[in-house]
């Protein structure tokens, strides 16, 4: 190794500032060698007992500890802002971007040379991977891996997926209160994220489609004693990657985000992915649209037969092959020679890796399970910046659709009108809700995929188009176009949509239309009063006024870019 060592800079230094730098972290019985020149590697963890998801990273960190030792690093593990999915209130992506600065500074201010990031739950992986694109280390992920199976009286449920499942069970009367806590044991038995292609197996798949795992890394079970193995190589990996300067930009290159991109659509990826990877590229410099999505990814077919999508879920998927089969798969439609973390590229990772064990679960390219499975982005007057739909979880009779607008304007409104059995609605209404996006949330919610009404369920009737300028969970299904932008709180014309306006959705044709005049519009557009402000302190205040919308991956304004690694002066 010939370059000087980031951490140089704090352990080398001769002066008063060294011994403090070495002394104090002597007090945890580090001997005087660790201090030799070896590289630094800092493990970034997310755990927290409050992100369930997350819970079991210590015995990671303690595994990857050992990869860093064993290549003859200097291991040195620290927190950051954990996001909860399923805990935090308002929405876990409020605070996403919250999560990546202090993920950013932490690695930038500290005696870091290679950094290791543990995620697993939906937001701890876009957020630890735009901190780190912002520094530009040496940068390996280590996901956590899904939970087990779940199972429930014979059969095989979903995290998530089943959770909207049971929800409408219970409305109907086919499901107990009783079934519901039985179920929701079955469901969640053991540890581990989202076992469903929900949007925590989707940022699993996004880092190793972008080059940021060792090779099959991100389908094995959190439980499976081969993930504290790829922990543990991960480690050794970072020390080596140090030594080769191999930073994360030389990683994450225009090629690597197309590759991702339909990487995603093979797998039936969560909507969320959208807007994770824009944002990412908007920290690394990679100029990605929103287009980008459906031009590259629309047309690619569905191969993974899961949940939503499917029927299986991420156990099965690893016991199949994992991605390393899916890559292969898709091998005449990828970027074959960028560089990933092995230091070789995605071809050379999966050699020998290849056979599906399982074609029920991951289908042959020519024989898909669905032709097309991207996401689809359609514009129109009422998405001006555009927005986005999952065809993979929608129902195909509804991708063509003219119906009368049932607008529900808050989510306070929504839930306390939704099973009014006087609701003016039926199957053939688009239901509309309003100020579920960044700003008017705040945070951009999961509601997306609103239920349905239970008089309509209870009539057998299980999916309607549903439009809203917020996100669904990736574990979710239907026809949900979500992301709209401009949002409606800062007055994109979602704000002006009215019970009995005609909406017309067009997937083929990309097209979604209020049947509205120009001149009406500017009318209501007059008269349109803008929501409060939701916070007049704080983060919340600093988000609201500085978030980007939907299309431009709901980032921060200021956080675009990066500020690199050095940091000129020191502490005392």
């Amino acid at each position: 190794m010939t370059q000087k060592l980031r951490s140089h800079n704090w352990f080398g230094k001769k002066d008063k500032d060294g011994i403090i730098y070495r002394s104090w972290m002597k007090n945890q019985g580090m001997p005087t060698d660790m201090f030799d020149g070896r590289p630094v590697i800092g493990i970034c963890n997310t755990f927290s007992e409050l992100t369930p998801c997350n819970a079991h990273f210590r015995d990671h960190a303690e595994a990857v500890k050992k990869g860093v030792l064993e290549a003859g690093g200097f291991p040195v593990e620290f927190p950051i802002m954990s996001l909860g999915e399923t805990l935090l209130k308002p929405t876990a992506m409020l605070f996403r971007n919250l999560a990546s600065m202090d993920a950013e500074e932490s690695i930038r201010g500290n005696p870091i040379d290679g950094v290791v990031l543990l995620t697993g739950c939906d937001k701890t992986t876009p957020s630890t991977v735009m901190g780190a694109s912002s520094v530009g280390l040496p940068t390996i992920v280590v996901p956590g891996g899904p939970m087990l199976n779940g199972k429930y009286k014979g059969q095989d449920i979903g995290s998530g997926t089943h959770v909207w499942r049971f929800d409408e069970d219970m409305k109907t009367g086919k499901m107990t209160q009783e079934d519901c806590e039985f179920a929701e044991s079955c469901m969640s038995r053991s540890i581990g994220h989202c076992m469903t292609m929900g949007t925590a197996s989707t940022m699993a798949v996004m880092v190793e489609s972008l080059g940021l795992t060792l090779s099959g890394a991100s389908a094995i079970p959190a439980a499976d004693s081969r993930k504290k193995v790829m922990a543990q190589l991960s480690g050794r990996r970072i020390v080596q990657m140090v030594k080769e300067n191999l930073t994360i930009d030389k990683i994450l290159t225009r090629e690597a985000f197309e590759n991702a991109i339909k990487v995603n659509a093979a797998v039936g990826g969560s909507s969320n992915f959208i807007i994770h990877l824009i944002a990412i590229a908007g920290r690394i410099g990679v100029n990605l649209k929103l287009e980008d999505f459906d031009t590259l990814g629309s047309k690619i077919p569905l191969l993974l037969n899961l949940m939503p999508s499917g029927k299986y879920l991420m156990e099965d998927f690893y016991y199949a092959g994992g991605l390393p089969v899916i890559l292969n798969e898709l091998k005449n439609h990828l970027h074959k020679n960028i560089i990933t973390v092995t230091g070789k590229n995605h071809q050379d990772n999966i050699e020998g890796n290849t056979i599906c064990y399982n074609e029920d679960v991951i289908a042959k390219y020519n024989s898909p399970i669905k032709a097309e499975a991207g996401c689809v982005v359609v514009k129109g007057n009422l998405a001006l910046n555009g927005a986005v739909i999952k065809p993979s979880a929608a129902t195909p009779a509804l991708m063509k659709h003219k119906g009368r607008a049932v607008v529900f304007e808050s989510i306070e409104d929504y839930n306390k009108r939704i099973d009014d059995p006087n609701l003016d609605i039926d199957e053939t209404c688009v239901m509309v809700l309003k100020y579920v996006g960044p700003v008017g949330y705040p945070g951009m919610p999961e509601v997306g995929n609103m239920a349905l009404p239970k008089k309509i369920l209870q009539r057998g009737i299980t999916d309607m188009v549903r439009i809203s300028d917020g996100r669904m969970s990736g574990t979710a299904y239907g026809t949900a176009v979500l992301h709209v932008s401009p949002e409606s709180a800062i007055g994109g014309n979602l704000a002006l949509v009215q019970n009995g306006d005609m909406i017309e959705l067009d997937v083929a044709q990309r097209k979604l239309h209020l049947h509205v005049s120009d001149d009406e519009l500017q009318k209501r557009k007059t008269n349109w009063v803008a929501p409060k402000i939701a916070a007049e302190r704080g983060y919340v205040h600093l988000y609201v006024n500085h978030v980007m919308g939907a299309d431009r991956g709901a980032d921060l304004d200021f956080l675009q870019g990066s500020s690199g690694s050095v940091v000129t002066r020191d502490s005392h």
